[in-house]
Order: structure tokens, then sequence, then C-alpha cells
């Protein structure tokens, strides 16, 4: 029997009672539905908006909740609460994405899979957005929306083509450390739970001190990596689209966590001026020769959302969301992510975005001078100051939280951020040469399937640049195309 006092009642949004959820407002039986049944148009209205904008880029993608555990001792390196003791843990939040698709497509297409984590902090939330991969196509924001472009689909036929990709990328030798990756055996994942994530950018930490370091952030699988071929590939895309949402969500329910272990790179701010490669250079690595791998914690993913919309789809990362210890590089594409990520919530999802659950600080609440703006649903700062100096105990800033000054030199102009006519070949000419034959033949097998789709003239181009990589990598593309 359901107890009538405990049954809860329907209500509108305003929650004002329903008195009928099944039958509309209509004059007579068979007559017109009358515009005053609020209720109907309430219903109808919000089912129209149920769909957010989705996101341009990394529109697909699971979440899940965990916590970071401090393993290893970098305090010599930041003063970041976060690493500030041996043991300590922290809340997470990480969602991981593919790249090019839309929100419905499948999870096994070859594309770049994005590493977003939100690390709750009691010094506000730092926001580690990254790849599964340590670099990306080109170096200059300036052109990631024409690479989105060529991604997408055709503005013409509305189907995605090989040609813009190739022909983009035929034209932009950066990319080619990353198409190699990509279409290497790593570009599909068997799952999210079995590929690394990296920061890709470098960042900076900054010590009790105030010295700064140059950091790479690692997050290494503790499954293992495990890659998943294409033709596997293309059968799950066709039978289960949603197979490595699935995945993550069923092993997190039968308590198998997917664990990272989280390394970094430390480079002295000094070296930066005289290291071979250019450090904020975000299409090249740091050789762990030369600045070797530190252990710091561990990452555990172990509670699904409770509902998806509101701890994921609502989620909002962003690289400019960094608390004290942890700041900023002078790499090209982190300074423009600094503003398009939080301009593109502010579009997506409200200008007060940071104050959805799954964005809001835990451990501290936010204080500052914004008012008003869509969905604003807390008590919009009250009778507060909504401005500064004030002189009614508003909140102010500290000068303690200064980081220490960056030398900056030079003349204002548009530069190339590399150091030698071969800068863009000699990192993916070194991992083609780290493969063992039978992953060399794959990845071959993989461009070819793809590129063989594009004009001859793209073909050649992108044979020149693989021979400027390696010899032999060049002339296995060229015989399986056909070319001379």
């Amino acid at each position: 029997m359901v107890d009538k006092e405990k049954e809860q009642k329907l209500t509108t949004a305003a929650g004002i009672p329903v008195d009928d959820n099944q039958t509309s407002l209509t004059a007579g039986e068979r007559g017109p539905t009358l515009l005053q049944d609020h209720h109907l148009l309430e219903k109808l209205a919000h089912f129209n908006r149920e769909r957010i904008p989705e996101r341009v880029v990394h529109a697909k993608a699971a979440g899940a909740f965990g916590t970071f555990t401090v393993t290893g001792d970098i305090t010599k390196y930041t003063k970041a609460k976060v690493f500030s003791e041996i043991g300590k843990r922290t809340e997470v939040l990480g969602r991981f994405s593919t790249v090019a698709g839309e929100k419905g497509s499948a999870d096994t297409v070859r594309d770049v899979r994005g590493f977003a984590l939100k690390f709750y902090t009691e010094d506000g939330n730092w926001d580690m957005v990254g790849n599964n991969t340590p670099v990306f196509f080109i170096r200059d924001a300036i052109k990631f929306p024409d690479f989105i472009h060529t991604q997408k689909r055709d503005p013409r036929s509305n189907y995605k083509d090989d040609t813009p990709q190739w022909d983009f990328w035929s034209q932009v030798p950066e990319s080619l450390h990353q198409v190699t990756i990509l279409f290497s055996d790593r570009g599909i994942p068997a799952g999210i739970p079995y590929m690394n994530g990296y920061g890709s950018h470098t960042f900076s930490f900054v010590n009790a001190e105030n010295e700064r370091f140059w950091v790479k952030f690692h997050f290494k699988t503790q499954k293992g990596i495990r890659n998943m071929m294409q033709d596997e590939a293309d059968r799950l895309a066709g039978s289960d689209a949603d197979y490595h949402t699935r995945q993550l969500f069923e092993l997190i329910e039968k308590g198998e966590y997917p664990k990272w272990t989280l390394y970094v790179q430390i480079m002295p701010e000094i070296e930066a001026e005289t290291y071979r490669w250019n450090p904020f250079d975000l299409t090249k690595v740091w050789p762990h020769a030369d600045y070797p791998l530190i252990e710091v914690g561990e990452l555990e993913l172990n509670r699904n959302p409770a509902n998806y919309f509101v701890d994921v789809e609502q989620a909002a990362f962003s690289p400019a969301n960094v608390p004290p210890g942890i700041s900023f590089s002078p790499c090209k594409m982190l300074q423009a992510r600094l503003f398009a990520y939080p301009d593109a919530h502010r579009y997506r999802l409200g200008v007060n975005y940071e104050r959805l659950p799954s964005n809001a600080p835990r451990a501290t609440n936010a204080a500052n001078y914004q008012r008003d703006g869509f969905m604003r649903f807390d008590d919009n700062g009250g009778a507060s100051a909504n401005y500064e100096p004030n002189s009614f105990n508003g909140p102010k800033a500290d000068p303690a939280y200064k980081e220490p000054p960056l030398r900056i030199s030079g003349d204002a102009d548009r530069y190339e951020q590399k150091r030698g006519v071969d800068d863009d070949y000699v990192q993916p000419g070194n991992l083609y040469r780290l493969m063992p034959p039978d992953q060399q033949a794959r990845l071959v097998e993989n461009i070819v399937g793809s590129l063989k789709n594009t004009p001859k003239q793209i073909q050649q181009k992108m044979v020149e640049h693989f021979r400027r990589a390696d010899a032999g990598y060049g002339d296995a593309v060229a015989r399986e195309l056909g070319l001379s």
C-alpha cells in the first residue's frame, strides 16, 4: 500500500501543484487546446530546451568521480596544497571524450581523446584539461578553428571527408608528430581505463620560495595501455556506439576502479632558454632521458555520476582554473585556451556556469563582485556591496598569492615557435623508429586507408613529409599508395 501522506506531489517548476498530467485543457471534449494550460506549455517549452548547445569539440564523453592521493613529495617545486603532504586526498571529477564527433557519435573512432580532470582543492578548483596524447597537431591557436573545420562535416555535402584534414596536414608540417600517433595503434584505445592522460602543454610550478619551474603532467594507466585494431573498432561503431562509455560505467559499478599514476617532468626555469626544443611547443615532447618522470600520486575513479547531465554534461573545465602553486607558460595554445574555454562555457551554459554543482568549489566559497546574468540561482550577493574598493568588509585581493615575474624580451611580432629548419620532423621520425615492424606496418596501413581518398597532389605532399621524418616511413606509404 502507498502511504498517501508520504506520496510526493507533482508540481510545476514554481512549486505549484499539478492537478492532471495526462490530459491537456481544451475548449470542450473535441475543442482546441487552451493557451491557459500553463503546465502543458511549461512541459513543452522545457522539453524543447533539454538539449543545451553541445560542445563544438569534445562533445561525446563519459565521466566519473574519484579521488587523487599524494604518494610522492614535490613540495620543493610547488606550494599547491593539493600536493602538500603524502597521503592527502582530493575529490576529482573526470571527463573523457572524443574530439571531432558529435554528441551521438561512436566511441571507437580513430581520434584524439580528451582527458579532463577537475580537482576540488582547498584553494579552489584545479582543471587539468589535457588529452591522451602528449602533443597536438598545431602549436599556434590561430590555426585551431581552421583545423577543427577539417575534422567536421563538409559544408556542402554534410558528410565526413578525408581530403580537408590531409590537405591541412600536408601544409602544416608541425602536425606530423600527432598524425603519427593518431594513425598508430594508440589512435583507438581499447577503453578509457587503458589509455594515458597528459597535460600536453607546459605549465609552471611556483614553490614557497617563489621559484618557478616548468612542468609537464603525465597520468599513466595502471591497467596498462591496450588498443583496438581498426576492424574491431569499425564493428563496435555499428553494434555498440557507446562501448567506451558503457565499459567505464560498468567497471566502476563492479568495483573494478580505473587507476592512473601521476608523474611530472620538471625543468628549471632558466633551462628553457637553451633547451634544444622550444619547451613551450605543443607539438614536441621532453625526452625522459633529459627530464625523468617523478611520481606524484594516484588517481582513482570510483563513483559514477548520479545524473549525467548535472554531473558531466554541465561540467565546465578550463585550464585557466589553477590554484596557487600551479600556473601557466608562454605556450601559444595554452595562452589562447585560457580565454577560449571559459568563453565557450559562457556561451553554452551561461555566465554563471561556475556556480553549477559540478563546477562550484568544494572547500571554499567563491567570493567576488560578479552579479546578475542568466540563471543566477543563489542569493546573488544579497545586500553586500557589488563594487571594490568598498568600506563594507567586501572580499579583497591578497598580494601573498602574487607569482614571481616572468622575464620577457624581444619585439612584438608573429613568430614560429620552433628552433630549427627540421624541427618538426625529428621527433616523428624518432617515434617511427621506436615502433617494432608490425606496428610500423599497421601505422602505414591506417594512414593509407584514409590518405588514399584524397587527390594525388595531397598524397605526394604527405609522402615527402613522411620521408623527411624517416626515409623508410615515406617509402612505405608511397609504395602502398602506388606512388613512384
